[in-house]
């Protein structure tokens, strides 16, 4: 029997309004889901039980006399502790932050508050958002894998299902390569659609706020409560048309899908290029066109990123780190020290390569509709590895090969889209990152929606870790058994 901490958000939505499941029963089953599993998983900084039953209770009263503030009405979710909320304790999972309570509330709480969504807490990162890993929190896959970053917290929770949906912050991936590890919907909308105004900076040209969920039309319906216009951030621009909340039966005829002949299939594990290349194939089958594309300046893909984050990060905590280093974990204090002695001409250099290939990608969007990549090179990683090793003797930090196939669309503020597209042979999840123009949220949920409800049609085995929790851990082989897997 299903429980109620198992529902999709969109579920959820359904039996909350034809009064077939209450606010308080949802509420308490995704809290008592977190107090089982929140030992082994290490998912929350902080959970806000009481402050939650009590919304819970007032939603079911406003349920019960007919007062209904849209899909997310009585619907409990989890805020990455970057973001803040009036009241609770925001530390970015950094000593530096370990005391500092927030005055207000940042402008996507403000917003799922007025939508009725209930918080039931908020969830580990890495630290003030620097990194691809969340070290302090188990994949509920396997718990000597990572759950990946910065937003491994908010990832576990949904996946485990101690939050219905939660938001997360993306400078690089770090909404999309915990979506693919834990088997989640993860999107990171156009730079400027969801507003910043109370999230911790990491990079304020790189930064952008999206949901973690458990499906994309969940993944909808949060972008519809949390997209809008806000004076408070410079970056933020009108949104885009609401997105296509129906049932996702439609085909895909007319659009054109964009498959790279290189980049995004080089160095990637052959498990997850072959998982990707069934689920293009799979698009293709419902109507779409494929369309052979070859990614632009991708040489400079990895430096334009670093040239921009590095001095960023270092500028943003400038005041912490000239005050207090001791509090910074030493890998996060040694990378800000670094972006210090970035010069204002490299610098400006990164910003003239970032022109460059935003201006091409413009121009490969007038030729497809959307492009289909891996999500992350691999399925998630044992804690303990720090590089990828590839059998053409190719070696990459682990960093920079976890957001290797994610940055460009921070580069480039267009949106990006992960959904699972099936498991490795260990189980492990695979993602499939649809890339989309530049303001098509609409369009990229649309296919993401379509896809999702052919594969949930053909796979009835569909596995989710809410049934497979901390499963028995196996060996991992080396990434790729020959470079370029699936190329």
């Amino acid at each position: 029997m299903t429980q109620p901490y198992e529902l999709t958000a969109a579920a959820a939505a359904r039996a909350i309004a034809a009064k077939e499941l209450s606010p308080v029963e949802l509420t308490e089953s995704v809290l008592q889901r977190a107090a089982d599993t929140e030992d082994a998983l290490n998912a929350f900084v902080t959970r806000t039980a009481e402050a939650a039953r009590a919304r819970a209770a007032q939603a079911e009263r406003d349920v019960m006399a007919g007062r209904s503030l849209g899909p997310l009405h009585g619907v409990p979710f989890a805020l990455k502790d970057n973001i803040d909320a009036s009241g609770i304790l925001t530390t970015a999972s950094s000593s530096v932050w370990a005391e500092r309570v927030a005055a207000e509330d940042s402008a996507v709480m403000d917003r799922l508050t007025a939508a009725g969504a209930i918080l039931v807490g908020k969830t580990e990162m890495h630290e003030f958002a620097y990194g691809l890993v969340t070290p302090q929190t188990a994949n509920p896959w396997a718990r000597d894998r990572i759950a990946g970053g910065s937003s491994g917290g908010s990832a576990a929770a949904v996946a485990v299902g101690s939050a219905t949906f939660a938001l997360g912050t993306d400078t690089a991936g770090s909404i999309r390569v915990p979506a693919s590890f834990n088997g989640l919907v993860g999107l990171k909308p156009t730079y400027g659609v969801v507003s910043r105004f109370g999230v911790a900076p990491l990079s304020w040209s790189m930064d952008h706020v999206g949901p973690l969920t458990r499906s994309v039309q969940d993944a909808a319906l949060v972008l519809h409560a949390i997209a809008g216009r806000d004076p408070r951030d410079p970056a933020s621009v009108v949104s885009p048309h609401p997105p296509r909340l129906g049932k996702g039966a439609e085909d895909l005829r007319g659009v054109r899908v964009g498959v790279p002949a290189n980049y995004f299939f080089d160095h990637v594990e052959t498990h997850v290029a072959d998982a990707v290349r069934r689920a293009t194939a799979r698009l293709v089958d419902l109507g779409a066109t494929a369309v052979d594309v070859t990614m632009p300046l991708t040489p400079y893909v990895i430096p334009t990123l670093w040239g921009h984050v590095a001095p960023e990060a270092a500028a943003a905590h400038d005041d912490h780190l000239r005050r207090h280093p001791e509090l910074f974990g030493d890998g996060l204090r040694t990378l800000l020290e670094a972006g210090r002695m970035i010069t204002a001409d490299a610098y400006l250099r990164a910003q003239r390569s970032r022109s460059l290939i935003r201006e091409a990608w413009r121009e490969l969007f007038t030729t497809i509709d959307v492009l289909a990549t891996p999500t992350v090179a691999c399925t998630a990683p044992p804690r303990s590895r720090t590089v990828m090793r590839w059998n053409d003797g190719h070696t990459e930090d682990i960093t920079d090969g976890l957001l290797r196939l994610t940055s460009p669309a921070n580069i480039t503020g267009l949106p990006a889209l992960s959904l699972p597209v099936g498991e490795d042979h260990h189980g492990l999840p695979v993602g499939m990152q649809l890339i989309g123009d530049h303001l098509a949220e609409p369009d990229l949920l649309h296919i993401g929606q379509v896809y999702e409800a052919a594969r949930a049609d053909a796979d009835t085995r569909r596995r989710t870790p809410l049934l497979r929790v901390f499963s028995e851990t196996h060996p991992h082989e080396p990434y790729a058994q020959v470079a370029g897997a699936g190329a």
